[in-house]
């Protein structure tokens, strides 16, 4: 059985032994008393044993076994099943996704992690040397764990926002190569999945915090507001990311055409400039034997200064009007 940790809490402090997980049902538990068993990837099989153990509802036990489900909060009889989704960044900018599945009864919690890499035992020993509020209940267990899973996408949007603004400051100065416009893609399509599988947390929070639960007291679902506030700054930082992103590659394509402007320009300023000369001496280049000023003794030197002065006065002019 892959138990993290099976342990029995009574007025806040944790019992010295490890609670069994043999399937035998078990007796409800006095006021102020409440059990916590944490699993990690559990087969069909271990997990029918956790439901037999606190009664847990089976079609709870399904969707805990299922991998892809996406955040919600559901009543069965007296339990509250909480889905939950993690995310983070392991290597380059991909985001891997797990799910956190949370049992909870009036005197137990049951937390089912799959596919997360974040383990709850530094939360555990944390709450533990808080007994005070961990005389709370298991309630206020639950929201310490969505509250962790939540902390964990802070890391993330920093690490993206970070991949966004490199990109945002090279696009000013160069037009981005195909791979960069590849990467710039690939963090949309991570995004847009980021806010279809985490979008359902703040529907989720919202009702914990809305409805008359019987499992949260209404003290605690202040606890809960402050887990769905960060869930929509995550969701909005994403958004903001999506957008800049979005805007990127249009940000770039303006730059380049104002450059290829500017360069366009300047091309016809200069072809302009030296259309003078080859006009003029195309003239003179001309076969004929009779052609005025042919035989002029100044005739050379004239057309010499009127070249420099109608090139020249073409220079100025391009250069006042910006093209040079």
């Amino acid at each position: 059985m892959p138990v993290v940790a099976a342990r029995r809490y009574t007025s806040g402090l944790c019992s010295q032994t490890e609670l069994a997980i043999d399937g035998s049902p078990r007796e409800p538990l006095p006021d102020g008393c409440f059990d916590w068993v944490g699993v990690a990837e559990p087969t069909a099989e271990e997990l029918e044993l956790l439901r037999v153990q606190f009664g847990l509802h089976p079609l709870a036990v399904e969707d805990a076994l299922n991998p892809n489900q996406l955040p919600k909060a559901e009543v069965y009889g007296k339990q509250l099943f909480i889905v939950a989704r993690t995310a983070a960044i392991q290597e380059g900018e991909k985001i891997d996704y797990g799910q956190t599945a949370i049992f909870l009864g009036r005197d137990f919690i049951v937390s089912v992690r799959l596919g997360s890499t974040r383990a709850h035992v530094a939360l555990r020993n944390k709450l533990e040397t808080d007994s005070e509020h961990l005389a709370e209940g298991a309630d206020y267990v639950a929201h310490a764990i969505l509250d962790f899973i939540v902390d964990g996408y802070e890391p993330m949007m920093e690490k993206l926002d970070l991949a966004v603004q490199s990109m945002e400051e090279r696009t000013i100065d160069i037009f981005p190569d195909p791979s960069t416009i590849r990467r710039i893609f690939r963090l949309r399509r991570q995004l847009r999945r980021f806010e279809r599988i985490i979008g359902p947390m703040d529907t989720m929070c919202e009702r914990l915090v809305r409805h008359d639960l019987s499992m949260v007291d209404t003290e605690a679902r202040v606890w809960f507001r402050d887990v769905q506030d960060h869930v929509k700054r995550a969701l909005a930082r994403a958004a903001s990311l999506k957008d800049t992103l979005a805007s990127l590659v249009e940000t770039a394509s303006l730059l380049e055409q104002h450059r290829q402007g500017q360069m366009t320009r300047q091309l016809a300023a200069w072809a302009a400039i030296l259309a003078v000369p080859t006009a003029i001496a195309g003239i003179y280049g001309m076969n004929f034997d009779v052609m005025p000023e042919l035989r002029w003794r100044y005739g050379y030197f004239t057309v010499l200064g009127a070249i420099v002065l109608v090139c020249g006065g073409l220079w100025y002019r391009f250069r006042r009007i910006g093209w040079l």
